[in-house]
């Protein structure tokens, strides 16, 4: 029997494959669908302070190996994702992640603490969206991540973890692990979207989203070996004691299992959930128990992390 069940700080996941924030998650029927798929784990919305309208459309579009998007943080407030936790803990045994990404410190902090009373097993801090009209990319601001995750580790009662965008500085690596070392994280999320890419359609002359003259976040395909770099590169430097969530172009089991190789010990679906459907939670699973299978592997610690390099 393949083994496919994870823990991602202690909390038991049936299997190592669910959602990632941002897509299908943003109303109660839209986490009820997730509640109902094979996706081990319930992942809501990056929630702000106020519900947000996000940024006009067109504002995701699907591209021939991925996506770009500029959503701008469209969800409902957190009140409403507090509330639908406690109707998903009702109705359904999976595992809730919240996601925070407040638009202020002073947000973080409300936020955080409003959780504590919550349902929800674990929290994802997403402290900065790439797709945000006038706000920065926090996590290439090493300071204000300092700052940040000092404030929040003081104030949380939940297992967090948080979700960083891609590095492409082996400099960079470092310094994040070393700022992610001094607090209680107990898990990192590589990567998010890579920010500010374009797509333009030749036809038209014209750019495929309305945001930012269209610029948007990349997504999907295109970002898959820029996210298996961050995953090895972090679950080395964070040497196994923080996990790892790999996310970034992944579509099929193969995927799933690179992944996992890398030092991955779970992995999320976002652009390929908004393209292919829920049924993609069950197929990559399925995939990446045959595979396993194939090679001999009887759970994920068989291979998880030994991903071996050339002599």
């Amino acid at each position: 029997m393949i083994d496919i069940s994870t823990k991602i700080a202690g909390v038991k996941l049936d299997g190592c494959v669910f959602n990632a924030s941002g897509v299908r998650d943003e109303t109660l029927l839209d986490l009820e669908n997730l509640a109902k798929s094979k996706s081990c784990a319930v992942l809501m919305k990056s929630c702000t302070l106020a519900p947000r309208k996000g940024n006009p459309a067109p504002r995701c579009v699907n591209l021939k190996y991925g996506s770009i998007n500029s959503m701008g943080l469209p969800n409902l407030g957190y009140r409403a994702y507090i509330k639908f936790s406690k109707i998903l803990e009702e109705k359904y045994q999976k595992p809730l992640i919240a996601s925070i990404c407040g638009l202020s410190p002073k947000d973080n902090i409300i936020m955080f603490k409003a959780f504590n009373d919550t349902p929800v097993d674990l929290i994802e801090f997403n402290p900065g969206s790439p797709n945000t009209i006038g706000k920065p990319i926090v996590g290439y601001d090493f300071e204000e991540m300092d700052r940040l995750l000092d404030s929040v580790s003081k104030v949380t009662k939940k297992p967090f973890g948080v979700k960083l965008p891609p590095y492409f500085d082996l400099t960079h690596f470092e310094q994040m692990a070393n700022i992610i070392k001094k607090y209680p994280v107990k898990f990192v999320t590589c990567v998010n979207s890579i920010g500010n890419g374009l797509a333009i359609n030749p036809q038209t002359e014209k750019v495929l989203i309305k945001p930012k003259g269209g610029l948007g976040g990349i997504a999907g395909g295109y970002i898959k070996y820029t996210a298996l770099a961050n995953v090895r590169m972090f679950y080395q430097l964070l040497a196994d004691k923080i996990q790892v969530i790999g996310v970034g172009g992944v579509y099929s089991g193969i995927d799933a299992f690179e992944m996992i190789l890398a030092g991955a010990s779970a992995v999320q679906i976002g652009t390929a959930f908004l393209q292919k459907g829920p049924g993609i939670f069950a197929r990559v699973q399925n995939q990446l128990s045959n595979f396993m299978k194939k090679k001999g592997y009887q759970n994920l610690a068989d291979f998880r992390g030994k991903l071996n390099t050339l002599d």
